[in-house]
């Protein structure tokens, strides 16, 4: 009888609360799989985010760098986990997902800790004062995937729980889909992707602070949030 090889680790534990769904949401927007059956990567321009990652994760793994086409550096972390790979199948997370995802199964309870890891991966929030309409002040949030079967489905469960809408664009020419909603759709929205003390990338965090405290001033001249 031949030697059987190493046994596989297991790395991550596979229970959902609000930092692994939040750590998924940041697989579904900058993860990677590879077709090994094993390995995950994560990689992100923000330190911050591959340390939130590994947190989420409760691992600690080399954070490495790279380079993407447009020669800014990066930073990369990477795992080998086989359950933790078939488990991220089963659930909508597979090879190829920047364009093969069409949904991901979340529990109901931490379906706002994905959104906000989907969020921080590839989500921005724009203000900017309209000149046209006196202390107008405008802002609105948007989520970013190459999949539209992903981003509408994305849409239809934040109106089954929120009652929202947000539109979807696509720029002809470009391979992305954005969801978006306006001012007062962005406030319900952020009302429950964040809660005390929850894991997410400050910088984001702050920005998001600074435009909801503009809403109370009664004079804004300039864009104040890139």
């Amino acid at each position: 009888m031949g030697k059987r090889g190493p046994k596989s680790k297991r790395k991550v534990n596979l229970e959902w609360c609000s930092d692994f769904a939040y750590a998924i949401g940041l697989i579904a927007s900058d993860g990677c799989l590879y077709n090994n059956g094993r390995s995950i990567a994560l990689v992100s321009k923000d330190k911050e985010q591959v340390d939130n990652f590994q947190k989420a994760l409760g691992i600690s793994q080399k954070i490495g760098l790279t380079y993407g086409h447009d020669k800014i550096q990066a930073f990369r972390v990477q795992l080998s986990d086989v359950y933790f790979w078939n488990f991220l199948n089963s659930i909508g997370i597979t090879l190829n997902k920047s364009k093969t995802i069409e949904r991901v199964d979340i529990p109901d309870q931490y379906f706002f800790d994905f959104a906000r890891g989907f969020f921080d991966g590839d989500g921005t929030i724009h203000s900017y004062y309209d000149k046209r309409w006196k202390n107008s002040f405008m802002f609105y949030l948007s989520f970013t995937s190459a999949s539209k079967a992903f981003v509408e489905w994305f849409q239809n469960e934040i109106k089954i729980r929120l009652s929202i809408k947000g539109h979807i664009t696509h720029s002809e020419g470009t391979s992305w889909y954005q969801l978006k909603y306006a001012k007062k759709e962005t406030k319900v929205l952020l009302s429950n992707m964040y809660k005390d003390e929850c894991l997410c990338l400050s910088r984001k965090k702050l920005k998001i602070a600074t435009i909801l405290a503009m809403i109370t001033q009664p004079h804004i001249d300039e864009e104040i949030v890139s």
